[in-house]
């Protein structure tokens, strides 16, 4: 069995193994004085649980660096926020520490607005990796992937705030309103979903322009 693991690793691309690698030590490092130890695991364990079964996945179904790369890129800024429970990311001070002078004072934000960047990275980033499942197994045209893929985002945004809904029923006190991030913002799923589709829409017709 371990055998069979190091040949699906060894299988894989170096440039994709060495993504695996950096992502997972960036999670520990997201760990290493924990602010939240208690929503660590909700936070971060999809996450691990998706590197373990990675070189499985794409031994038997691989994909381009370059949608690889897009997943990745996508999960480092999860990684990120996680750590501080998307709510309480401190880019204010970071840029403080820069520029003098804070993000949320220059657009005129009154919350954190890490967690819309994501959600928008959600859109943006994972499109191409959805079409090209869908071009490649599901042996769509390109334009028809393209098609799925942006209704897929709008289906993975809904159904992601129908969990935390579940959550925030399911879970006790301050653990599901720190897990769910919604601020104090009414809208806070609506506009979630809005930006995924706006940064779907980008992709799609980035995407669309590069392949003609």
């Amino acid at each position: 069995m371990i055998s069979g693991a190091a040949a699906m690793w060894k299988a894989l691309p170096l440039a994709q193994r060495r993504m695996i690698l950096l992502l997972l030590a960036a999670i520990g490092l997201a760990n290493i004085a924990q602010p939240y130890p208690d929503l660590a695991p909700l936070q971060h364990g999809p996450t691990v649980a998706l590197i373990l079964i990675a070189p499985w996945l794409l031994r038997h179904w691989p994909l381009p660096t370059s949608a690889i790369a897009c997943i990745w890129l996508f999960l480092l800024l999860h990684t990120l926020g996680a750590r501080w429970i998307y709510s309480y990311v401190p880019y204010d001070d970071w840029a403080r520490a820069i520029s003098g002078h804070d993000l949320s004072g220059l657009f005129g934000m009154k919350r954190n607005g890490y967690d819309r960047l994501v959600h928008f990275a959600f859109g943006a980033l994972l499109t191409l990796p959805i079409a090209e499942v869908a071009h490649r197994y599901g042996t769509s045209r390109w334009r028809w992937s393209l098609t799925f893929a942006f209704t897929a985002i709008g289906l993975g945004s809904a159904l992601y705030e129908i969990f935390e809904w579940l959550l925030t029923i399911i879970a006790a006190g301050d653990t599901a309103d720190y897990y769910n991030g919604q601020q104090g913002d009414v809208w806070d799923a609506q506009k979630d979903m809005a930006v995924a589709q706006i940064g779907a829409t980008i992709a799609v017709i980035a995407l669309l322009r590069r392949k003609g």
